[in-house]
Formats: structure tokens, sequence, C-alpha cells
């Protein structure tokens, strides 16, 4: 029997999907616009599924159908459940269907999920997190929002809404999430659609970083190859900013390291040119020399702050997390990497690690410092992943790799393909880590027709 963090017992396959089971659930709102009809869902479910009599948390959920459908044959459409990227990231939101959820629609009804903790669900920030108590309780509070609860949610809902075993469809952390669900309840599953999001099944957190911080000093190098005039640009502002107290539009003051969080912009195909453009605006003229603009400084804010997706920073690193600690393994790895280190001559733009001074610096994310701190150190953390049930996985499943993908590694990728029954893999160069931004509609469709129910398992 698996644990739960912090030791509890949590079921795995048919009886954790027994006790799996929404404590109440309401329709809130019907909205129909664009060619679309969409349904709110607010379900209850209990905090920790190991005691389903337990506190209850709300999980919101947003259902899309296309109104080529008459609603009554819509009632019969199979669902499919999208799981987003992450953690901490709420459900897309949609004004109109298009890229894969344009392809999904012609033969499902589409629910997309807030995850516990953020969008619409039961919030967990730096208003609601100290109402747990001390840090501590804080700690405690957010063992209960990994993709093992995620998953168990997500069985609770589909019990609810009366759906047989449905397609679930995970984008990066969804990804993730969606393994976990192959591990933990796969009798709810009828197939399985992967984008980007093939984690490690084991090892500790420092291997992932490891390998991603290679490939994200290729891809800086790739994209200075491009556009080498960005060079001495992203030099000069962190010159720049060692030196002068530059101001966000929310008021902190921008540091070097802050700033080399752009270099999440790196991981798209079409995104990683967006840098260029807010890099072209970086500086402007002042009286007593060049200042950074407030075009560039706003810009910066909504790419480098974490007020939205508190969760993100404070549960990064426990995703990778069975049985040990993750004790920061981004910070501990980067002191093999001194080409990022900001007080470098040519420091190299960063991509999706957390460190300890981010706590230290966005004001969403001071009031949590001590509670990272304590997630950082747990060891009690439970597993994620049954291999042994993954190796005989008798679910239809289909997985994009992207070849240089600075955030979810390509080998560490293949190796949890390697290791999972019955799930098929395209590898691709063609697209990174947002591919489904750029061809969702062909990247769904493709994975659609590779996990096939009612093809024969292979021997």
């Amino acid at each position: 029997m698996s644990t739960t963090a912090g030791g509890r017992p949590s079921g795995t396959g048919r009886a954790a999907s027994s006790a799996a089971r929404a404590a109440g659930h309401r329709i809130v709102g019907r909205h129909a616009f664009r060619g679309l009809r969409t349904a709110e869902h607010v379900f209850a479910v209990p905090l920790d599924h190991g005691r389903p009599e337990g506190e209850l948390i709300e999980v919101f959920a947003r259902e899309y159908v296309s109104a080529a459908h008459p609603p009554e044959a819509s009632e019969k459409l199979p669902w499919l459940l999208f799981l987003q990227g992450g953690p901490g990231g709420r459900g897309n939101r949609v004004t109109s269907l298009s890229g894969w959820m344009k392809a999904a629609a012609a033969d499902f009804r589409i629910l997309m999920l807030d995850q516990r903790g953020t969008g619409l669900s039961t919030p967990a920030d730096r208003s609601t997190l100290p109402l747990r108590g001390a840090p501590a309780e804080q700690s405690d509070y957010l063992t209960h929002f990994r993709a093992d609860s995620i998953v168990m949610d997500c069985e609770a809902i589909r019990h609810e809404l009366g759906s047989g075993p449905w397609t679930v469809f995970g984008q990066s952390y969804g990804g993730f999430c969606t393994l976990t669900y192959l591990s933990l309840a796969p009798q709810g599953m009828r197939r399985a659609l992967i984008t980007g999001g093939l984690a490690p099944l084991d090892g500790p957190a420092e291997r992932v970083y490891r390998a991603t911080y290679g490939r994200v000093a290729a891809r800086n190098e790739q994209y200075f190859g491009w556009y080498p005039d960005d060079r001495p640009t992203v030099s000069a502002v962190v010159e720049h900013l060692r030196d002068h107290d530059e101001r966000l539009p929310s008021g902190e003051r921008f540091t070097p390291e802050r700033f080399q969080l752009v270099g999440n912009l790196l991981g798209g195909n079409t995104r990683v040119d967006t840098l260029h453009y807010l890099l072209e605006d970086a500086f402007t003229s002042a009286v007593g020399g060049p200042r950074l603009s407030d075009s560039f400084l706003a810009q910066v804010q909504s790419l480098v702050s974490r007020a939205p997706n508190p969760l993100y920073a404070l549960m990064h690193e426990a995703i990778y997390a069975q049985g040990e600690a993750s004790d920061w393994a981004a910070w501990r790895v980067l002191e093999q990497h001194p080409e990022f280190r900001p007080d470098g001559a040519e420091p190299l733009l960063l991509g999706e690690m957390v460190m300890p001074w981010y706590f230290e610096q966005d004001p969403a994310l001071v009031p949590l410092a001590q509670t990272a701190e304590l997630l950082a150190r747990r060891s009690d953390w439970g597993p994620l992943y049954d291999t042994g049930r993954l190796a005989l996985n008798d679910v239809p499943a289909a997985a994009a790799v992207y070849h240089d993908d600075i955030f979810v590694d390509r080998t560490l990728s293949l190796e949890t393909a390697d290791r999972v029954r019955r799930l098929e893999v395209w590898e691709t160069e063609d697209f990174h880590h947002d591919g489904i931004s750029d061809d969702g509609e062909g990247i769904f469709a493709r994975l659609l027709g590779m996990a096939e129910p009612d093809a024969p398992a292979p021997s």
C-alpha cells in the first residue's frame, strides 16, 4: 500500500477510486458565446482523500461544448478532461474554440479543471495559507496539493458527473498528473494523451536540474545566435540592476536574479521572439543617464511575479519528491553551472528553476518563505507513481516529446516512456514546450489517433 505525505495510507487502483467521492456538486453558471456553450461546476472534495469524513475544499471546473452539437446530443458526448501545466496554474480561460480544443470539441465534452488551490477553487496563497496556522501547519496542509490529490479529485468529479472512463489530456505538469492517474486509478481512463509532460518516475529532484540546466544553456546559445545584439543588452540590464535602484510597477526592487527569469520565454517556438521584442524596449534616456523604460518594467512584472500562481514556487520541486527532501535542488545544482550566476560577466537567462531568494524578493511569496523552507526540507513525501502498475499498463496512451524542450528533458522523458506499457511516443524537433499553442489541432489529432482504445494491446 502506498502512503501519502505524512505517512497516511492512500489507496491505489480501484480501492482509491472507490474512496474518491465528491461530497457535493453544483452548477453556478451557464453561458453561450462564439460557437460554444459553457457550464461552470463546483465540487466539494475531501482535503485529504484518505480521510473523506474530514475537511472539505472546493474544486472548480468549466465545461466546454461546441454549439454545433444540439444540447440533447452534447449530453451524450464522452468527456475529455484537460489537465493544464504548472504546478499552480488555473485552467485555461477560453473565449472561442481554436487549436486543440476545436479538434477535441468535435467529439468530446471538455472539462477544464482549476486544480486544487488555483483559480476559482479553494485558494492557497499568501492571504489564505496563514489561516491554516503557523508555517508548519501550512506545510502540512500543502502536502495535499500534489498530483496524487489532484487525481483523486478527478476521480471524485468523474463519478459525480456520471461518466465512464474518460480521455485525459495533460500538458506539461498536467502530463505528470496523467502518469499519476495511470498509477493510481487507471480504471477511470479510456485513454491518456500527454504533451511535454513525461516526468521522471524516480530519482532525486536534482537529476532533473542537471539535465535542464544544460538544455537551457544550449537554448541561450541558440537564441543569442539569432539575436547577437541581445547578448550585450542582457549584460547591460544585469549590470544596470546591480548599480541602480529600479522598481517594478508593484513597487519592489527589480534585481538581476529576477531579470534572469525572463528566460522562461526561451521555452517556446514563438515566445522566444517575444523575448527579443521585450529586450529591444529595455532602456530609455533620462536625466542622469539611461534607465529601464516603464514599458519594459511593466512587461517584466507579468513575467517574474508569482502573485497569480504562488503554488508554482511553493510546490515546484515537491512535484519530483518521493521519499526524500528536494532541499532546493535547483539552487544546489546551480553551483555546477556558474554561467548562470547573476554576478558573472555575461550571465545566461534562467528557465523554470525556483530559488530560495524568490521568497525574499517577490512580495507575493515573502510571507510564505518559512513555509517554503519547510516544504524543501520535508522528506516524508509519498510515492507519486506505481512503476509496477505502469509496466503493466493497459490504458492506451500517447505522448509528444519535444526534442529541445528546456523544461521537461527529452532523455528523461524517453526513459519514462520505456517504462510505461502501451505508451506510444511521437518525438519531434518542430515544437518546443508550448507546442499545443502553435499547432494544437494537429498535435491533438495525431496523439488521439495513436492512443486508439480498440487497438490490440502489445504482448
